[in-house]
C-alpha cells in the first residue's frame, strides 16, 4: 500500500481529542518501529473549515508527544494516510512526524481527563 501526504492547511481546526498513549500489541506490549523506537497513539478531532463536520482519527507518532492537552489545539508536522485492508476490514491508518500544541489554546489538562484503557487499533472503520 502507498503512503498518501495529507495537506493539514486544508483540514481546518484540529483539536487533542485523547492525550497520547502508548500504541500497543494485542499483548498489551508498546509497539516499536523497525529502529526500535517506541510509538505512541494520539486521538485528534479535525474539523472541516466549511462544515459542522467533525471527524476524529488516531494518530501514530514514534516518540511521545510532550505538552498536548484534550480539547487544546494542535499542529500536525508531516501528516500521511496509509489504506489497509485484512480479513474484510478496511481503514486507513495515520502518520505523523510530531504533534505540537498551538500556544495559548486550552483544553483540558490530560491528567484531569478521564482515563483511557490503551489503543492499538487503527481508526479505520468496516466499509
Amino acid at each position: 500500500m502507498e503512503n498518501k501526504p495529507i495537506d493539514v492547511s486544508r483540514l481546518g481546526t484540529i483539536r487533542c481529542e485523547i492525550a497520547p498513549e502508548p500504541r500497543t500489541t494485542l499483548e498489551g506490549d508498546q509497539r516499536r518501529d523497525r529502529e526500535g523506537n517506541p510509538l505512541w497513539v494520539t486521538g485528534l478531532a479535525v474539523r472541516q473549515p466549511e462544515g459542522r463536520r467533525v471527524d476524529t482519527i488516531d494518530v501514530t507518532t514514534v516518540g511521545q508527544p510532550q505538552g498536548l492537552t484534550e480539547g487544546a489545539e494542535v499542529r500536525v508536522t508531516n501528516l500521511w494516510g496509509r489504506d489497509w485492508s485484512l480479513e474484510g476490514r478496511t481503514g486507513t491508518t495515520y502518520r505523523a512526524d510530531a504533534i505540537t500544541p498551538v500556544p495559548g489554546s486550552g483544553g483540558v489538562s490530560a491528567g484531569s481527563a478521564a482515563a483511557a484503557g490503551p489503543r492499538g487499533k487503527s481508526s479505520g472503520g468496516d466499509s
